[in-house]
């Protein structure tokens, strides 16, 4: 009943239409999320592009598995295409508002791998190789998880596409478990 009277109420003669026009437009939040979104996620494709594919000035899945394998991971190449992966995968994903909750968590898990590896033992600045970088990436991601997508983006027809206490625990649990499980392998 309630729904027939809303739906009377936008269809009405004195209803006005500049009214119902603004409903249907993005906010400036809505924009503002398709921003970070595309700008960081498809940075963070790029950068595992270059390690996948060797694309942008990257050195490629070969020079990339010698690293993981020098780093401890074992088998070095497999690490390597689930690092890397992750990181294409993942921005696109969060570039397309496309299952965001799990494209932050790949973002998540790989980077807490970096901060755990590689840039820890340098303190916080990027200046010394330290973790500032990748605890950015980490907010981010969990950021996006939690306040959804905006309407600008394919998960809006999904129930998580609103964001959500549940969605940025998901991103952060999942992201959290898979690297204890990959650092402790």
């Amino acid at each position: 009943m309630h729904t027939k009277r809303i739906l009377y109420r936008l269809s009405s003669p004195t209803e006005s239409r500049a009214h119902v026009t603004t409903e249907a437009t993005a906010s400036a939040a809505d924009c503002g999320l398709l921003l970070i979104r595309l700008t960081f996620g498809l940075l963070m494709a790029a950068h595992g592009a270059q390690k996948l594919f060797g694309i942008f000035g990257g050195d490629g899945l070969t020079a990339t598995a010698k690293g993981f394998a020098d780093l401890g991971y074992r088998p070095g190449k497999l690490f390597a295409v689930i690092g890397s992966l992750s990181e294409f995968l993942g921005g696109l994903g969060l570039a397309l508002g496309l299952f965001t909750p799990l494209a932050a968590a790949a973002l998540i898990g790989v980077m807490v791998n970096a901060m755990a590896t590689v840039t820890g033992a340098h303190g916080l600045w990027e200046a010394d190789g330290g973790v500032e970088y990748s605890v950015c990436i980490c907010v981010v991601a969990l950021a996006v998880a939690a306040i959804g997508p905006g309407r600008l983006a394919v998960d809006r027809f999904f129930r998580w596409g609103a964001g959500g206490w549940g969605e940025a625990a998901f991103a952060l649990g999942l992201g959290g478990v898979a690297a204890a499980i990959t650092l402790s392998i």
